[in-house]
């Protein structure tokens, strides 16, 4: 597998094997190379995937073309939980000038989508490394998050909680917007909350945290499936979109994981959500997703059981894959 990529210093943080001097490398049993401006073309691929909106280079789309035996051309779309996107999941789009045809890759929730990434005994990991644990009381939350969040709100109404709570900031964003609101570079210490920063993590690494922390705050599309396979509750902040379309990816989100709760525990998990995507009374909502917290615990570790049972998106993809090359 080759993956292209047009900025190696973002990969250098979550990945710190990268060497971002080198224009063509292995990382992890995966060659990675940097994609530039002067993109030479050695080879067509027998399965090409086009990840987060990127296109393709004009010179590779041409020999794709020309190929006696034309690659399966995959349009990896981001992730959402509408149920449209099961009818569309899979469908053929023929290019309007070249020979070739495109398919539309949808990853989801359900078994009708494309699945979700996740690898081989992930949470057999998970379930190893929490055993391991030992928790000395208080709260352990982890805040990855945009610029966009009610992040002072936050601070206060942690600060004033009943609990002790230690709050571990990802660096970036979140880490200026907690900054801005207490002062300094941390860590801090007001009232029951102590606030600890953490570097860039590995992504294993990363996934650790999500385990030991007993309520995660994460942002976007990789966090937040990482924070569903952690088992752990979840806040999520949704990308924000033009014309307030994230909200319907959010509602269809929402409709699907708190199915199974109570009518109080699923009002609490909505209830914070939308308001921690500045929709709501936070504080408020707060207070009712502490008070569920024992019930949306034991539905997010089902919740994350339940999702594992689907095949995973990279096993669906070579399945989907192998008939077309």
């Amino acid at each position: 597998m080759r993956l292209w990529l047009d900025d190696l210093d973002s990969l250098k943080p979550i990945c710190p094997v990268a060497d971002v001097s080198l224009a063509d490398q292995i990382c992890e049993g995966v060659q990675v190379c940097h994609w530039t401006e002067s993109f030479v073309l050695d080879r067509v691929a027998e399965v090409v995937i086009e990840a987060f909106a990127c296109d393709l280079p004009a010179s590779y789309l041409e020999a794709m073309a020309t190929s006696a035996l034309k690659p399966c051309w995959i349009n990896l779309e981001y992730l959402t939980a509408e149920t449209w996107i099961e009818g569309c999941h899979g469908l053929a789009s023929p290019h309007p000038s070249l020979p070739l045809v495109k398919y539309f890759y949808f990853p989801g929730f359900s078994a009708a989508s494309g699945g979700l990434l996740r690898e081989k005994n992930l949470l057999a990991r998970r379930d190893a490394q929490i055993a391991q644990l030992k928790r000395d009381g208080g709260l352990d939350i982890s805040l990855f998050c945009y610029d966009t969040a009610p992040v002072g709100s936050l601070l206060d109404t942690l600060a004033a909680s009943d609990l002790a709570i230690r709050l571990h900031v990802a660096p970036g964003k979140p880490l200026a917007a907690v900054a801005k609101a207490l002062g300094g570079s941390g860590p801090w210490h007001v009232g029951q909350l102590q606030v600890f920063p953490f570097e860039f993590l590995p992504q294993d690494d990363f996934d650790r945290l999500l385990w030991r922390c007993d309520i995660n705050f994460v942002r976007g599309e990789d966090s937040f499936l990482r924070a569903q396979w952690a088992g752990q509750p979840f806040v999520w902040q949704i990308y924000p979109q033009q014309e307030q379309a994230h909200l319907d990816k959010l509602d269809a989100f929402l409709a699907r994981y708190t199915t199974g709760l109570s009518a109080a525990g699923a009002n609490a998990t909505v209830n914070l959500e939308k308001a921690w995507n500045s929709f709501g009374d936070l504080p408020t909502a707060w207070a009712e997703f502490l008070a569920a917290r024992s019930e949306i615990a034991a539905h997010s570790r089902r919740w994350s059981a339940q999702l594992a049972e689907n095949t995973d998106l990279a096993t669906a993809l070579v399945k989907f894959c192998a008939a077309k090359v």
